[in-house]
């Protein structure tokens, strides 16, 4: 694998990692952070959250990368698994970094 390639590969799995401890840790999600499946729905039937918790995730993730989302680019198609938590964090809507 040429060195490009491995350090994005590392940055997928570190993001990854912080975004499922985020969830035991802040959202209190109850399984260990590696057994969170990257496609299982955040919400209602999934793991289980609910919109108070949508509100606590934005806020945790925008702390934890530095980012700040306009109200209208957090829409529930951007939170609906960690997949696709992961794929906000590595390519934010424009205006998200400060």
């Amino acid at each position: 694998m040429d060195e490009e390639l491995t350090q994005h590969c590392a940055e997928r799995e570190a993001i990854l990692a912080r975004l499922r401890t985020m969830l035991v840790d802040d959202l209190r999600v109850r399984v260990e952070p590696e057994q969170i499946d990257l496609d299982a729905p955040l919400f209602g039937t999934g793991l289980g959250l609910d919109s108070i918790d949508a509100v606590e995730l934005v806020v945790a993730i925008e702390s934890a990368f530095g980012l700040r989302f306009p109200e209208e680019q957090t829409g529930p198609w951007r939170f609906r698994t960690v997949h696709s938590l992961l794929e906000l964090v590595l390519d934010p809507p424009e205006g998200s970094r400060p």
